[in-house]
């Protein structure tokens, strides 16, 4: 995944900017890279949108005390939006786009129904369903549109009015100066209607409050931090506007034997000192169940052995990654005597045979003892 860029950064502020700082530096970059200015400009959509994410913390004294403290990870579970398009900007921070070439834009968004926001989620899987695919049913908390009044909020067999605040704008224009400023209407929260008989059902809000169960298709290859999309399965939108979707963020648990590295499977396996001098063949763990695996005579601790293509498969299926064995030899800490008599044995020989690599070690170490030593009359 990609980085997430700092917040003040995007805004260009210092970290003690105030909140009209924040403000004015937000209005200057949602003006230069609004979609509608920049039409097929996939980089300025990108800022349009990081600029709206920035602004919502920043602008949020709760939100903006914990990035200062904790960063990004600080942010989890604070409610932040994951704002679609430019119409959900656009709803979020009304009170920003209220006036000038923003009201004309905002207004221009308003006539058509809005989609539904997304519902983000984690979900937690296993390397095996990671490695293998899987379809898991999940369980989530969402809004449903309501079934006795379909949606209008309006109590069966009434309708809502139209707002005589605003008119059925959804906005109320006030001049300051030479200026023009709309803000949202305060009487119709910016609906343009007014329901004078709620449904009972769901008291006026044309939701309720639903469980729903969805079953999940996870591909052969997915790792932690990727995302997957089930279209329209988020909150509902206005009356004949689409759902929002849900995006799924995904978490592989931590296996006892293998760490993923891209598409490879990293594990250690120990051995035995004469499993390592004499080599053969050793039991390890695959994601297929147990196989052999042949040491070489002379193995050291550390040296790695390759299963190759038995890790990992691509998420774009490209093949299969390798499982990268590492021996580590193991020393006994308890020996019977009759270990302890052959190691004697062995280790005699060993010093009648010494092998080259450690002849040429000693040799390096007797000579470089050999030039510390202080020449005569010094010291």
């Amino acid at each position: 995944m990609a980085t997430k860029r700092d917040y003040y950064e995007i805004l260009g502020l210092k970290r003690d900017a105030d909140a009209d700082e924040i403000k004015r530096a937000y209005r200057q970059l949602a003006l230069k890279n609004h979609p509608d200015k920049n039409p097929g400009d996939a980089d300025a959509e990108r800022r349009f949108k990081e600029g709206a994410e920035a602004y919502e913390v920043l602008s949020d004294q709760a939100k903006r005390q914990r990035y200062d403290r904790y960063g990004h990870a600080g942010l989890e579970g604070a409610g932040v939006h994951d704002f679609r398009n430019a119409d959900d900007i656009m709803s979020a921070f009304s009170d920003i786009f209220g006036g000038g070439m923003f009201g004309d834009l905002f207004n221009q968004r308003r006539r058509g129904p809005r989609p539904g926001q997304d519902l983000l989620m984690k979900l937690e899987i296993e390397l095996i369903e990671a490695a293998r695919g899987a379809t898991k049913t999940i369980e989530l908390n969402r809004q449903e549109i309501c079934g006795e009044c379909k949606g209008s909020g309006a109590k069966k067999g009434t309708v809502a009015t139209t707002c005589n605040y605003c008119g059925g704008q959804g906005q109320v224009v006030s001049s300051r100066g030479f200026f023009q400023v709309a803000t949202t209407c305060p009487s119709c929260s910016g609906e343009g209607v007014r329901i004078t008989d709620p449904c009972t059902h769901c008291r006026g809000a044309g939701r309720v409050a639903a469980s729903a169960q969805l079953k999940v298709d996870i591909p052969p290859g997915v790792e932690t931090g990727m995302w997957l999309q089930l279209r329209n399965q988020g909150e509902p939108g206005d009356p004949g506007a689409p759902r929002g979707n849900l995006r799924i963020q995904i978490h592989v648990r931590k296996h006892p034997f293998f760490e993923r590295v891209q598409n490879d499977l990293h594990c250690q396996v120990p051995i035995s000192f004469p499993q390592a001098a004499l080599g053969g063949e050793i039991e390890v763990p695959t994601l297929d169940g147990p196989d052999r695996l042949h040491v070489p005579r002379g193995a050291q601790s550390g040296d790695i052995l390759k299963l190759k293509g038995r890790g990992m498969p691509d998420i774009n299926g490209r093949g299969r990654g390798d499982e990268l064995v590492q021996v580590m030899v193991e020393t006994p800490k308890h020996l019977s005597a009759r270990q302890e008599e052959l190691l004697r044995e062995l280790a005699e020989i060993e010093h009648q045979s010494i092998s080259p690599k450690r002849k040429s070690f000693f040799e390096k170490l007797r000579d470089y003892f050999t030039e510390e030593e202080p020449a005569e009359g010094e010291g």
